[in-house]
């Protein structure tokens, strides 16, 4: 069992920037392809961000060029580097953790989740 604790979140003004980090327990975490998702009120969950266990990303369209993944094997943490924030970014962040070589769009294929960060920005 894998136990995912995202911190970071918080209130900004537009144009401001976050850092999110996600903090995995276990001794496996170089093994997961790790994800950031975000849903807001009346929305789906949408993946924001993914990198897998060699380090390659993948972004939302809406996303590239302003927010950045990483992860420190050492640590067990992923972090999730958010710039030039848009009101439309407000969201609860999760990260997501899944044993796989490969990255996944779909919520349901992840198979771990933290507890979620809440990110507001404010216009």
């Amino acid at each position: 069992q894998v136990q995912l604790v995202e911190s970071g979140g918080g209130l900004v003004q537009a144009g401001g920037s976050l850092r999110l980090s996600c903090t995995a327990s276990g001794r496996t975490f170089s093994s997961y392809v790790m994800g950031w998702f975000r849903q807001a009120p009346g929305k789906e969950r949408e993946l924001v961000a993914a990198i897998t266990r060699g380090g390659s990303t993948n972004y939302a369209d809406s996303v590239k060029g302003r927010f950045t993944i990483s992860r420190d094997n050492a640590k067990n943490t992923v972090y999730l580097e958010m710039n030039s924030l848009l009101p439309e970014d407000t969201a609860v962040y999760h990260c997501a953790a899944k044993t796989s070589s490969s990255w996944y769009v779909s919520p349901g294929r992840y198979d771990y989740w933290g507890q979620g960060t809440q990110v507001t920005v404010s216009s």
